[in-house]
């Protein structure tokens, strides 16, 4: 990506907005207007079978947009709605090397990075099918979101872990490791991957698997979105859809410590089959629930509560307990379909935080902050740290910084989260999970991928090392 995109990825994160959200829309599509200009657009609209929209075109402001509108400002040349590996084929060959490229699937990247500003959106949501053999292999298309990936495993009575909200594409969550709330039983989500289809930068497509690219099949087990091509269907392995229970445990205000320091203990302690997080939300007096899913029925599920009510000392004011089937429980996570506008980063914790109060007083005075809190474990540990490419294997959680913003608050939300991220790095959180990527995280590419920051920087340079799908936070660069 150009430097211009750099720059206006550090100004979003560092300084105020100078006019509103539609000025900087209407100022960034009259600076694209006269980008792209030596790609032959017509020849390319000819070519596809999906629809290419340009500035302009019925339909452009609609397929262009993100699920954050905080990146409203970020204006493709133009977004090629792929309908096929020969659509993404035609796009890639026409366009690398003149504009920037991203693959689009569910839209979540945390600043906008699939919409390029003045790039070709490569958008595969009308690659979502999802279809599931007999023997439980999985194989869908690259923009298929989770509400499509899991209802169609469902059909077939079987599962996969992922992620939570219902919009986000299945090619995100397994591209950056795939955490959620199956992963301590079942895994994170690249853990079930046994394959995948690959356009490369100079427009090849690749059949990707162990057997056949054994470090391009590593790479995409947590390297990242957009690093080393355009992945256009995933393969996964399934297993048989379990019996599920979720649980809700909310905590009066004041608590935040007593309830942060049985949670570690507890879910230390817990069998495999719970998952549940932290979540921590700031204010004048901080508040905090614990949020979970446990493999299996509620008639045991049940007990463990209440051990962590007890380990609290707190009683909770309010308990929500419910058996579900797997589809169910994977709606109940699912939250609120709607754009949303918000600042967000994260940290990893290597290891219990030593000092709960601490934690909770980054969160006093700071209404709308949440820190929340995801257990690793488990199956996620029984993977080897550089067996696949997510580094994080054997940390104790990772923690997601998030607060609600609009344009006209953004720059005052953000050096809100900065400060609260500095917070927890100066506790001893460090690390960071791609999936929840900013620009702005001290040494990123060291936090995001660790011990196999190395091996990953060079299978990126091996599949792209013109750097046709570089962006701010890519792996080609150095």
């Amino acid at each position: 990506m150009s430097e211009e995109m750099v720059t206006m990825a550090r100004n979003r994160l560092f300084h105020a907005p100078t006019v509103g959200t539609e000025g900087r829309a209407a100022h960034a599509a009259s600076s694209a207007a006269h980008r792209g200009a030596k790609v032959d657009w017509d020849r390319l609209r000819q070519r596809m079978r999906g629809a290419l929209l340009r500035p302009g075109d019925p339909g452009f402001e609609d397929a262009r947009k993100v699920f954050n509108p905080l990146n409203d400002d970020h204006v493709p040349v133009a977004v090629a709605q792929c309908e096929s590996t020969s659509d993404v084929r035609e796009a890639v060959r026409a366009a690398a090397n003149h504009v920037p490229l991203a693959a689009r699937s569910g839209g979540h990247s945390y600043v906008g990075y699939s919409a390029p500003h003045g790039g070709l959106t490569l958008d595969l949501r009308r690659m979502s099918a999802v279809e599931v053999q007999s023997n439980g292999v999985a194989t869908m298309g690259a923009g298929a979101p989770l509400r499509d990936v899991y209802g169609g495993v469902a059909q077939a009575n079987r599962c996969l872990p992922a992620g939570s909200c219902f919009t986000v594409g299945i090619a995100g969550v397994t591209l950056g490791g795939g955490i959620g709330v199956l992963q301590r039983r079942f895994g994170l989500t690249c853990d079930h991957l046994v394959g995948a289809e690959m356009v490369t930068a100079d427009g090849r497509t690749l059949t990707v698997s162990a057997a056949r690219t054994p470090d391009l099949f590593w790479a995409l087990r947590g390297g990242g979105g957009g690093n080393f091509g355009i992945v256009t269907q995933f393969t996964f392995a399934t297993d048989p859809a379990p019996a599920l229970t979720v649980f809700v445990v909310g905590f009066p205000p004041g608590k935040v410590p007593e309830v942060l320091s049985a949670w570690q203990s507890w879910i230390s302690a817990a069998p495999r089959e719970l998952w549940a997080n932290c979540n921590m939300t700031g204010g004048d007096v901080p508040s905090c629930r614990v949020a979970g899913c446990f493999v299996g029925p509620s008639s045991s599920c049940n007990p463990l509560l209440d051990d962590l009510i007890s380990r609290s000392g707190v009683l909770p004011n309010r308990r929500t307990v419910q058996d579900r089937e797997f589809f169910s429980a994977m709606r109940f996570f699912s939250g609120s379909p709607e754009r949303q506008s918000f600042v967000a980063s994260s940290r990893i914790l290597s290891e219990q935080a030593s000092s709960p109060d601490a934690v909770a007083s980054l969160l006093v005075g700071r209404p709308g902050v949440s820190i929340i809190l995801d257990p690793l474990g488990g199956a996620v540990a029984d993977v080897g740290v550089q067996q696949t490419a997510f580094p994080h294997r054997k940390a104790f959680a990772t923690a997601q910084i998030y607060a609600s913003a609009t344009a006209a608050s953004e720059a005052e939300v953000t050096r809100t989260v900065r400060d609260v991220v500095a917070g927890l790095a100066s506790l001893g959180f460090g690390g960071g999970y791609v999936n929840y990527i900013d620009p702005a995280l001290p040494d990123w590419a060291q936090a995001y991928y660790g011990p196999n920051l190395q091996r990953l920087r060079s299978v990126a340079h091996d599949y792209d090392p013109d750097g046709v799908f570089d962006f701010p936070q890519g792996l080609t660069r150095t």
